[in-house]
């Protein structure tokens, strides 16, 4: 877990209307269960999904907890080396980043650590929440939240972020969910921050 997340005595709702509609990019490697997850969490159900050339995009609404009522509207991006490039014109003014990884995968840990601090350190993204999504957790040797967030090294490389590692199955779409409320509460968190030295500012 990142920065910690305190609702303190405002509602979350005063710094985001229900109306509102929050900008979320899905990034991750080829093969991580960025589509399935996106799916999952739009139908509620599996579906067999192809490697995506360019992007998908849905509007998924939260139906629990504080984020209830609010509209996601997800980019998943995909994930292959050539397509990487194009990660960038997606995140401008992005509310929130879900990155995607393959917790069983040790092999391209690495590779998802490199693309997940160059996306994180464009200076575009800076204080942008990150919701690590420790994906395929139903696996054998999947990597705890614990494990996946020291070998992206996400403490020592993200302290301008609030992040958050949500173990998930997006199969099954287990903690799904749990992660798009984090990721709310984090969003929530930022602009109270802004609006807060903002003020100070006057």
């Amino acid at each position: 877990m990142g920065s910690s997340i305190s609702s303190g005595k405002h509602s979350l709702l005063d710094s985001l209307p229900t109306s509102n509609n929050l900008h979320i990019v899905m990034l991750g490697l080829d093969s991580a269960g960025k589509t399935t997850a996106l799916y999952r969490l739009k139908f509620d159900q599996y579906l067999n999904t192809v490697p995506t050339i360019g992007f998908n995009c849905e509007k998924v609404r939260a139906h629990s907890g504080k984020a209830k009522g609010t509209s996601f509207l997800i980019w998943d991006i995909g994930g292959q080396d050539k397509l990487r490039p194009l990660w960038r014109s997606y995140t401008r003014c992005t509310d929130g980043i879900v990155f995607v990884v393959d917790s069983v995968d040790d092999e391209r840990m690495e590779e998802a650590k490199i693309e997940l601090l160059r996306t994180a350190k464009s200076p575009e993204n800076s204080c942008v929440p990150i919701l690590v999504l420790a994906n395929k957790q139903d696996l054998p040797g999947a990597k705890d939240p614990q494990e996946v967030a020291q070998m992206l090294g996400l403490s020592e490389q993200l302290s301008q972020h609030q992040w958050h590692v949500q173990p998930a199955c997006a199969i099954i779409g287990e903690g799904l969910d749990e992660g798009l409320e984090i990721l709310y509460e984090m969003i929530a968190k930022k602009r109270r921050l802004a609006k807060m030295e903002k003020k100070l500012k006057r």
